[in-house]
């Protein structure tokens, strides 16, 4: 049991800690009561970290009712939301459980994870198939289309981007990912015109006119990128952002967590925090070129795919150079639903990093 724990990767170990630990500074000096609660979420996550390596899950692959019944229950959550769920900002993506409040779009996107890594560990080679990518599809469009009437638009395309980020791995053909790439924009077209909501397109727009609305929707970037281009090398101090400490930047410790950071703690932070996530993400590589059998590899891919989209989208909104989509920087945003999921995942890594010999 020990043996496989001493093996885990600690360079992924301490480079989640460095990133959780900026997030844990930014509640501390903005929001102690978001602190406590991201504490013990950050917490409980390492405790499975830590101990994942421990135990055989190679076999995991021959339950293949178990996975299905991870994605099932994560439909009926989602499916809950709409019943249960309580409203914030506009969206009912969260379930009130008194002492903390339930997401299960972010769970749902472990579950595909699973059920994906599951699916083309063994149809990998059919992938030219259009059965195969039906098939692999609909454990995508199920939980999207739920995730899409919250309304929480962040989520679902980073579903989508899970989906096709294993078609490209299993080999999908050029003439195939070119015919999606006219579907899909099709469907944006109609999607623009018939089903995103006025502050939706807003946000997009906001991206090719930066300066239009200050005091409305470009509001929130221009306090970003005002409390990054003013925290200078080593930033202003603990409790001594401004822009943060005053109000002026909202969702602070969520979707701006990043911007929240570097203005108190410099560029030089804000390159520490960046680094930590491409050597977590480079050890998640390393992991699945390592792993023994396509389905570890997979489950390896998905991990960087579900945290590397997330940082790619945060980091877009925080710089303006993607729509506010309500999608957290992986470990370091506030939320125990994508701390937990994030943590699970790499969880799992760990035990495919320890186990690639045995």
């Amino acid at each position: 049991m020990f043996k496989f724990i001493k093996k885990a990767d600690w360079l992924l170990n301490g480079s989640l800690v460095i990133i959780a630990s900026a997030g844990l500074l930014v509640l501390a000096s903005s929001s102690p009561d978001l602190f406590i609660k991201q504490l013990i979420f950050f917490l409980a996550g390492m405790v499975f970290v830590l101990v994942a390596p421990a135990f055989d899950l190679r076999h995991l692959i021959n339950y293949r009712w178990l996975i299905l019944s991870i994605l099932v229950f994560s439909i009926l959550l989602l499916l809950s939301v709409h019943f249960v769920g309580v409203e914030v900002n506009g969206s009912q993506s969260w379930i009130d459980l008194g002492i903390f409040r339930l997401q299960p779009s972010e769970f749902s996107k472990v579950a595909l994870i699973l059920v994906l890594a599951a699916f083309f560990s063994q149809r990998h080679i059919g992938i030219k198939r259009p059965a195969v990518i039906l098939g692999s599809f609909a454990y995508f469009a199920v939980p999207a289309a739920l995730i899409l009437l919250e309304p929480d638009l962040g989520s679902a395309l980073i579903l989508f981007g899970i989906w096709f980020g294993f078609l490209l791995v299993a080999g999908l053909p050029a003439k195939y990912i070119v015919a999606g790439i006219m579907l899909f924009a099709v469907m944006g077209l109609v999607a623009w015109n018939f089903s995103l909501k006025d502050y939706q397109r807003n946000r997009i727009m906001a991206v090719f006119n930066p300066e239009a609305d200050p005091l409305g929707v470009n509001w929130n970037i221009i306090q970003s990128k005002n409390a990054i281009g003013s925290a200078g090398v080593f930033g202003k101090g603990f409790k001594q952002g401004a822009i943060v400490q005053l109000g002026f930047l909202p969702a602070a410790q969520t979707d701006f967590a990043f911007a929240s950071f570097v203005e108190e703690w410099g560029f030089l932070g804000g390159a520490v925090v960046i680094g930590a996530f491409m050597v977590l993400i480079w050890r998640i590589a390393v992991a699945g070129f390592l792993a023994r059998g396509n389905f570890n590899k997979f489950i390896c891919l998905g991990t960087m795919i579900f945290l590397g989209l997330q940082f790619a989208v945060n980091m877009g909104s925080v710089i303006g150079f993607t729509p506010v989509i309500g999608v957290a920087f992986p470990l370091l945003s506030a939320g125990g639903s994508n701390m937990m999921a994030s943590m699970f995942l790499i969880g799992i890594v760990q035990n495919i990093a320890a186990r690639k010999n045995a």
